[in-house]
């Protein structure tokens, strides 16, 4: 049986989910929410230069605390960028000091470094708000009420569990996304059905279980594979700058999002059927960045300058088919459902018990 994480669970009571909820604000918030975003924007690039300056000048480290305090002048120059609060604000300064974070230990895992980038206005597409001020739930009503914005619908298909702690609002081409972080949700263990299972991804098969079942894959990428052909193709013939290419970018991008939404929704299931039927889970070790990496180039001896047949046209099918399958989801992201989450990317024959991962959940 698997290590297990938590050694009593009976100490885990509650842990923290994030709810997501649709948005539908008008015209008029549209374009404050928008405008939000590109003020945002603009305060997210300034504090990387600082950053960046103050390094390469004075070989001094600023923090996030550094640049919060920085955020009471704001208000005497730039009144617009915290018409929404300086909570928001400081959810900005927030996110640059997670790259930051993330950089940092990249490098110290020898992976490659990924140092944080300035953004452009039309690729920052998220507020955060870290805390309780500067917006309300209304369940009653429905509404979410943002500083500087106003009231804006939203559809709560599902009710609030715990106690609401921050909230990004979130674009995703033309709909806006509510999420919803909590803390001190109850814990909701599954009762145990003494059942094991071991899984094996594949290409053409999703899944292949020790207990002989075969799971054909979707292929939702190759499905969409012509549609987005033609769209990327439309794409091509427009001019830069040009409204025409807007609309069809937005389209591209609507493509895009429809396979990651397939893949995504295909993976919830799947997790969801895993966990309720089975208590000990153990999967296939990939090392999927491995398996996907371009294979390097063949130096012709004879002729120097030019390279022999690698194979690369086949491998890149591969490639392709690989990520259709959404092995990396399933690894990763794509196991979260209603009660919990399975660990996955140990060697097969290790594993994790249910009870084990609720527990490691709760403690984390």
């Amino acid at each position: 049986m698997g290590r297990p994480l938590c050694s009593d669970m009976s100490r885990v009571s509650s842990r923290c989910r994030t709810l997501l909820y649709r948005l539908h604000p008008t015209k008029l918030q549209t374009l404050a929410l928008l405008s939000q975003q590109r003020y945002q924007c603009e305060l997210y690039n300034a504090a990387l230069e600082e950053r960046i300056g103050a390094w390469n000048w004075e070989r001094r480290s600023v923090s996030y605390f550094d640049q919060c305090r920085t955020l009471t002048g704001l208000k005497e120059c730039r009144p617009e960028v915290v018409g929404s609060g300086i909570t928001l604000c400081r959810g900005t300064l927030k996110r640059l000091d997670r790259a930051y974070g993330a950089f940092y230990r990249r490098v110290e895992r020898g992976e490659t470094p990924g140092f944080p980038r300035f953004k452009p206005a039309s690729r920052f597409d998220s507020l955060e708000w870290q805390d309780r001020s500067g917006w309300k739930l209304n369940i009653q009503q429905r509404r979410l009420y943002l500083k500087g914005i106003g009231e804006i619908k939203v559809n709560y298909h599902r009710s609030l569990i715990g106690d609401a702690k921050a909230i990004t609002v979130k674009r995703e081409g033309a709909k806006w996304w509510l999420s919803v972080r909590c803390v001190k949700v109850p814990a909701m263990p599954l009762e145990p059905t003494s059942c094991e299972i071991g899984i094996d991804l594949g290409v053409v098969n999703q899944i292949a279980t020790s207990d002989g079942e075969m799971r054909k894959g979707k292929h939702f990428g190759a499905n969409a594979q012509k549609n987005l052909a033609r769209a990327q193709r439309h794409l091509a013939t427009k001019q830069r700058g040009s409204n025409r290419r807007r609309r069809q970018v937005d389209e591209v991008v609507r493509l895009h999002r429809n396979i990651k939404n397939q893949r995504s929704d295909a993976a919830h299931k799947l997790s969801r059927q895993l966990v309720n039927d089975y208590d000990f889970i153990a999967i296939e070790d990939l090392k999927i960045n491995n398996m996907v990496r371009a294979p390097k180039g063949k130096p012709d001896p004879e002729q120097p300058g030019a390279f022999l047949p690698n194979g690369a046209s086949r491998k890149a099918e591969l490639n392709r088919s690989i990520h259709d399958a959404g092995w990396g989801q399933a690894q990763s992201r794509g196991e979260r459902n209603e009660l919990g989450k399975l660990l996955l990317g140990h060697p097969i024959t290790e594993g994790f018990s249910r009870p084990a991962v609720q527990a490691s959940l709760n403690c984390h």
